[in-house]
């Protein structure tokens, strides 16, 4: 038997369907105003971050273009035996190449 509203009126519980209305949590101010703070929060630390790690992998590809002469890279070709195991610029974790 399906519960009809008159049951719950006459029981005093309120009908399942009143909790669907507009004064719903998802739509109070209660839960909204609080969850659109920390979205924006997380948004911003996170916009901080990738400006930051831009601008230093500017940085440092910069200085390292001053210093990245043939001998140089022959040198660390060899000592990191790049011909064997990979060249460690390529990896997953080097985050601040992944732009390029």
């Amino acid at each position: 038997m399906q519960p009809s509203p008159r049951m719950h009126i006459a029981a005093g519980v309120p009908h399942p369907a009143a909790a669907l209305t507009h004064n719903s949590a998802l739509v109070s101010k209660k839960v909204l105003l609080p969850t659109l703070a920390w979205l924006g929060a997380a948004w911003a630390v996170g916009f901080y971050v990738k400006n930051q790690l831009h601008g230093r992998s500017s940085d440092f590809d910069g200085i390292f273009a001053q210093q990245n002469t043939p001998d140089v890279e022959a040198a660390r070709k060899r000592q990191l035996k790049v011909e064997q195991y990979g060249d460690p610029r390529n990896s997953l974790l080097n985050i601040l190449g992944w732009t390029k």
